[in-house]
């Protein structure tokens, strides 16, 4: 882990991402490294190396162009298509390469060395999928008025980065899945909600953070209050209870899937568990969200049951349809299922849950 924190960290700066020696120190602080090991701890070392560099940049990317900049959709649209049209052909090198278009390009290509053709095309779709996320947040800081709930759910999925975080993993975890898995819409609702718990996660852990450094609000408790007309303490209670209720049909989703599943797909839907539960372990430790920037420890808002474990859909429909996947089989709540193989207790904080680390996943070496 620190070996590819240090390695990623040395290469960042040799990017030269960032001018201001400030931000440099803060984004040093960020532990990519513990991030791609708590994430993908099933990885292999040298495809690892390539994540914390993609992490690296895209916490850079963010920082600078999005979030704490004042970004234009009109602007970002421009930046972020240049940048794809570099990983769609990343050769030859384009004269006036920015710094992140330049280092994204460099990932790209030392991405090939550990991906078949198929896994490049998964992640630049991702890629896409996340870059088109940035210009629908961008629009949205623009506006005068937050956007509504359901809005923000379709929108802050793509923005989150998952989509690319997700096309990585069989490529770190050494095997291949095949687009007929991935195309199934059990499989489709399953990603999406890792996207969605690990961009709504982030926000009960960069509120503060966004507030304090870029008087942002566009979260998902202060766009709660605004439609709900309520105090944010109150909407937080709404914003846990709604993440909840999406982890519990991501296990009983996974419970269903799970016995026809091959291989491949098995070590998937374990890595999708897996970056939900590493993401808060890296987030409750990092300093990026410590307050004030490194002073303290980042608060661990972590229960040992969920707030809401109905498996009623949530009223969104942008994401209403992934309750639609699970069969007509009555699954009992969760009280009534004290033995759940996925009820991982640890350190007193069962919930969310620890989905373990992919095993038998057999592939090419890296």
């Amino acid at each position: 882990m620190r070996e590819i924190d240090d390695a990623s960290v040395d290469w960042m700066l040799q990017q030269e991402l960032d001018t201001s020696s400030h931000q440099r120190q803060r984004l040093i602080r960020c532990d990519f490294g513990g991030l791609t090991a708590s994430t993908m701890p099933y990885g292999q070392a040298r495809p690892l190396k390539v994540v914390a560099k993609l992490h690296a940049v895209l916490f850079s990317l963010d920082d600078a162009l999005c979030d704490e900049a004042g970004a234009t959709a009109h602007g970002l649209a421009h930046t972020t298509s240049r940048i794809m049209r570099v990983l769609e052909a990343p050769t030859p090198a384009w004269p006036d390469d920015s710094p992140h278009t330049a280092a994204l390009r460099a990932v790209r290509l030392e991405l090939a060395e550990h991906a078949t053709p198929g896994q490049l095309r998964h992640w630049t779709e991702g890629m896409r999928t996340y870059m088109s996320g940035l210009v629908w947040e961008a629009a949205c800081r623009r506006d005068r008025a937050l956007p509504s709930v359901n809005d923000y759910a379709a929108m802050w999925m793509r923005a989150i980065g998952m989509a690319p975080s997700t096309a990585l993993m069989d490529i770190a975890g050494g095997y291949e899945l095949q687009d007929q898995d991935l195309d199934r819409p059990e499989i489709r609702a399953m990603t999406e909600m890792t996207w969605t718990l690990v961009a709504w996660d982030n926000d009960f852990y960069s509120r503060n953070k966004e507030i304090q450094r870029a008087g942002d609000n566009l979260n998902l408790i202060d766009v709660l209050a605004q439609e709900r007309d309520c105090a944010p303490a109150r909407a937080q209670e709404e914003a846990m209870a709604m993440r909840d209720r999406v982890m519990t049909l991501f296990l009983r989703l996974r419970e269903q899937l799970w016995p026809r599943s091959g291989v491949e797909l098995r070590c998937y839907l374990v890595a999708l568990g897996q970056f939900v539960r590493g993401h808060l372990d890296w987030a409750s430790a990092c300093a990026r969200y410590a307050d004030p920037y490194g002073a303290g420890e980042p608060a661990r808002w972590w229960k040992t049951e969920p707030a809401d474990d109905s498996l009623e859909p949530l009223p969104l429909p942008a994401i209403a349809w992934w309750w639609d996947q699970l069969e007509s089989t009555p699954y009992p709540r969760r009280s009534q299922r004290r033995n759940d193989l996925h009820h991982d207790v640890r350190d007193g904080a069962a919930w969310p849950d620890g989905a373990g680390v992919a095993t038998g996943c057999s592939g090419r070496s890296g």
